[in-house]
């Protein structure tokens, strides 16, 4: 890749928490390229350091050691009111959790966003995209756990992120339901050219991506390219 193709690139990082005495590493000595509107499944089991990537690249954690650049920023090293700015401008997040705001509608929870973001998309634009277009009205507790996840997509994408995030996005559906959700967020790197990094322990979804990143122990144990991307109708787990 060349270097304006480079989104992420990060040189031996390293994340150590301490609690007293304890001390565990959760990344150890990482080096790795993300591309401009690749589609990247990090892979591992629980405790494999996935989540500790993804925090440190997403902004909201820092390396105890090495480097990591978004584009021309760096990462390791910003304080706090750079890394909120980093955030706010180029970063949508998914958790497996929705944290909806039970008191808006859907195109309320959405606009929330717009407020912060430079240059928003229209907001019925952002809710059509996730498929809630008849549901814009409605209030979160009227909705499914897969219709949830798509409204926290929409106010993802709706400040128009250069990279999309998203930690066990499918955790808490059920088969039918997670493959909606990924349809989604293939269907967001697909059409926007967002760089969607996505957090899984299920292998079956690795199919989708551009590339898997295998994790274990903090380290990258492996790194597939898909010759052929499947649709995530087409996966099974």
């Amino acid at each position: 890749m060349t270097e304006p193709d480079i989104v992420f690139r990060a040189r031996g990082l390293t994340k150590t928490y301490r609690t007293g005495e304890v001390e565990v590493v959760a990344l150890r000595d990482v080096d790795l390229e993300i591309g401009r509107g690749e589609f990247v499944v990090l892979l591992g089991p629980s405790g494999s350091g996935k989540s500790t990537l993804l925090n440190i690249l997403g902004g909201l954690d820092v390396p105890t050691s090495g480097e990591v650049r978004f584009g021309d920023h760096r990462l390791d090293g910003a304080g706090d009111a750079e890394l909120t700015r980093y955030r706010r401008e180029h970063v949508g997040f998914v958790f497996q959790f929705y944290n909806l705001i039970p008191s808006l509608t859907v195109r309320e929870n959405v606009a929330l966003v717009t407020d912060i973001a430079e240059n928003p998309m229209d907001i019925d634009e952002a809710v059509g995209l996730v498929g809630l277009a008849p549901r814009k009205d409605h209030f979160p507790a009227q909705l499914s756990g897969g219709e949830q996840q798509r409204v926290a997509i929409a106010r993802a994408i709706v400040k128009r992120p250069e990279v999309l995030l998203c930690d066990e996005p499918t955790g808490a559906l059920d088969y039918t339901t997670g493959k909606l959700v990924l349809e989604v967020i293939a269907r967001v790197n697909r059409e926007l050219g967002t760089t969607a990094v996505v957090i899984t322990h299920n292998a079956a979804i690795a199919g989708m991506a551009d590339r898997v990143i295998h994790l274990g122990d903090g380290r990258i144990v492996k790194v597939e390219r898909n010759a052929h991307k499947i649709s995530p109708a087409e996966l099974s787990w």
